[in-house]
């Protein structure tokens, strides 16, 4: 056991400035990854920051429609939100597609946005890996890949992110609200993480001492027409080897609008911005969804155990995609 101290903050300001008191400080939520981490020995934060009592728990409209999500509304209640499942229904589905419900009554939206890869060699402390120990190697190159990336990787490291809700939201356009000791800023969830590049132990783009304060989610009427599908080994309580985030406008017989996003391919959650411009103004047929996957995964760089992922991809995108303009062709 490493000693830590425990501090609890009552508002915002508090908690930043116990954050940046020390160089070795974490902000504890639900603890569902960090505390997991802890007890593997992954991570050895001499302070944990308590914010699982701030006044970020509330799910607010937005003038536009949309919704502001504080970062400590737990999982379980932001998906039986009848404005989540109402207008945002990709969401609500992603989340219930997420770990067990019991973690779900605990995981919080902003520690769900911070989860860490489940990558076999970054939890094994007796092996090297570049996102635990930068400069030791990657140890999945060259080992077992059957989970890893396909796209957006790097030499320094192929793990993929695990959030279902990430995916969701990345669909969405979502903006992630921070403040931090210089100040609030606002990031777009596509800028928020990382892809690993030459340092993938920086998974997002969050300065030290920057906390997670809400989540927007902006009004965008078509989707409600929205489907998040994963393809895990069981059930329930598996990550995805693949997932597909969606909703579709169609009008007059073409696809006026669209948001496309993947899991289990990357270093972050993926935007398929390739197969949105190319089923922008055609007709939603098989066709040209398929022609659309295709586009998106031209780059795809597939390792020896997990090529399976490129066709499962391909066709998982076409069925979501089919199933969401089936009625309005």
């Amino acid at each position: 056991m490493k000693p830590f101290d425990y501090r609890r903050s009552e508002d915002v300001a508090g908690a930043i400035a116990l954050a940046t008191s020390g160089p070795q400080a974490r902000y504890l939520a639900g603890g569902t990854n960090l505390v997991d981490h802890m007890r593997l020995g992954l991570e050895s934060p001499q302070l944990l920051v308590d914010v699982s009592r701030l006044p970020l728990d509330g799910i607010e409209d937005l003038p536009d429609g949309g919704l502001r999500i504080g970062a400590t509304v737990r999982n379980s209640d932001l998906a039986a939100d009848p404005r989540v499942r109402e207008r945002y229904p990709v969401l609500s589905r992603a989340l219930l597609a997420g770990a067990s419900g019991q973690l779900r009554n605990l995981a919080t939206t902003g520690g769900n946005l911070l989860q860490r890869t489940r990558c076999p060699y970054f939890q094994d402390v007796t092996t090297p890996c570049n996102k635990r120990e930068p400069g030791t190697g990657c140890s999945a190159i060259g080992g077992y890949t059957r989970d890893h990336a396909v796209v957006g990787a790097s030499d320094a490291c192929v793990a993929v992110h695990p959030s279902d809700m990430a995916v969701a939201m990345l669909a969405l356009d979502a903006i992630v609200r921070v403040e931090g000791p210089d100040g609030p800023r606002e990031i777009p969830l596509d800028d928020f993480h990382r892809l690993p590049g030459e340092h993938p132990e920086r998974d997002t783009v969050l300065a030290a001492g920057e906390l997670i304060t809400d989540v927007d989610v902006p009004a965008t009427p078509f989707a409600r027409r929205s489907e998040y599908r994963k393809v895990r080994d069981r059930a329930s309580y598996a990550f995805a080897l693949v997932s597909v985030a969606a909703a579709v406008h169609v009008d007059e017989g073409r696809i006026a609008d669209l948001r496309i996003a993947c899991g289990g391919i990357a270093h972050k959650p993926w935007r398929a911005r390739a197969a949105e411009d190319a089923l922008r103004g055609r007709a939603p047929d098989a066709a040209a969804f398929a022609e659309a996957a295709e586009a998106e995964l031209t780059d795809a760089s597939p390792l020896p155990d997990n090529g399976f992922k490129i066709p499962m991809l391909r066709r998982t995108m076409v069925s979501v995609l089919r199933d969401l303009t089936e009625e309005v062709r």
